[in-house]
């Protein structure tokens, strides 16, 4: 079965990711696009022969040829454009955050239980292949004595110019530009609070975007935290957080800097191994990753790789959403599942706030 699918939102993301992914997978169709900005709409369906163009969200969701709508829009209108897809009856693939807040997401819950189509969270990390072969290792939970967390990285530019050529509308409509702005600090606020300063909403800002991918891996792996012991966040892009597992301390840190590398991963360690696994920068395709297990005795080491793999965990994300819409499996990346991110946000946004 062919999944015909329409794409809300057209920027970085879209263009070097799920566009040329959805465009060389035969169980796609690329039937309709939507973004604010025509020339980028024009763009966009020029280059991929789609036969649809939109500048309404509203209006691609009413297209009853769509069997499924990629949500790729900024994160402030996520929540709204959410609820608009499922009045729709449409599958439904979000990229994360699914919201900024709890309070978005919290009154759709209810509605998702008895939802008859999918909601999928894009959590892309999740679906790497030594993610997943690490998630099969795991040692039990309660053997563990120490996690680390990182995302130390340059972010997308330095990679887009040198390797993607990615269209920059100059026609989105000033007053969009300006709502996105408000709608944006007001959501962060309703969080943090009137007093925040700019670098503590932008560190908040950075949780639910980059550290959303850790969060949500950590808790795949270990389950959620029973709190946050401390955190601290440095000009807004520089964030150490503490978490509390009872037993063992899981140790995150991320920093947003101009070193061009991108150093991510996990950690865990037990008293006889250590589990490491590492991803590479998004915005180059199938750069490889690993997952990397010593296993010590009192008299000698033996070090186990799986990998490096080169596939795409955007494309293993496209098996598991075509396996979901047609035949009816459980996504593992739910909006419930989100709520667990949204709620850890929360603890260490505020955690920032008492430091």
């Amino acid at each position: 079965m062919d999944i015909r699918v329409g794409l809300i939102g057209l920027g970085e993301v879209a263009q070097l990711m799920h566009l040329p992914l959805l465009a060389d997978d035969s169980r796609y169709r690329i039937e309709a696009v939507m973004d604010v900005a025509p020339s980028l709409v024009d763009h966009i369906a020029e280059r991929y022969g789609v036969p649809r163009r939109y500048q309404r969200a509203e209006d691609l969701l009413a297209d009853a040829n769509l069997d499924a709508v990629f949500i790729l829009t900024p994160d402030h209108i996520h929540g709204r454009l959410l609820g608009q897809a499922m009045d729709a009856d449409k599958h439904i693939f979000i990229e994360k955050p699914v919201c900024l807040t709890a309070d978005e997401l919290t009154p759709l819950l209810p509605r998702a239980e008895s939802y008859r189509k999918t909601i999928f969270v894009g959590y892309m990390r999740r679906f790497s292949r030594p993610f997943l072969e690490l998630k099969k290792r795991m040692p039990a939970v309660d053997t563990v004595l120490h996690a680390r967390v990182r995302d130390i990285i340059c972010e997308g530019p330095f990679f887009i110019r040198q390797t993607r050529n990615v269209f920059y509308p100059k026609d989105v409509p000033q007053p969009i530009i300006d709502e996105g702005r408000v709608e944006t600090e007001r959501l962060l606020r309703s969080v943090m609070g009137a007093d925040a300063t700019r670098d503590q909403l932008r560190a908040y800002q950075v949780l639910t975007g980059l550290s959303s991918h850790s969060f949500s891996a950590m808790r795949e792996l270990l389950g959620a935290p029973k709190g946050v012991h401390a955190a601290r966040q440095h000009r807004g892009e520089s964030i150490s957080v503490l978490f509390d597992y009872g037993h063992f301390t899981a140790v995150y840190e991320a920093l947003i800097h101009n070193v061009a590398r991108f150093d991510a991963g996990i950690d865990i360690l037990t008293d006889r191994q250590q589990f490491r696994v590492n991803y590479d920068t998004p915005y180059i395709r199938n750069l490889p990753s690993r997952l990397e297990i010593i296993d010590s005795t009192d008299t000698e080491t033996r070090t186990e790789t799986f990998g490096p793999s080169y596939e795409d965990p955007f494309r293993i994300e496209l098996d598991a959403f075509h396996d979901c819409v047609v035949n009816g499996a459980k996504a593992k990346t739910t909006l419930k599942d989100s709520v667990a991110d949204l709620d850890l946000f929360t603890k260490v946004g505020r955690a920032f706030m008492a430091a």
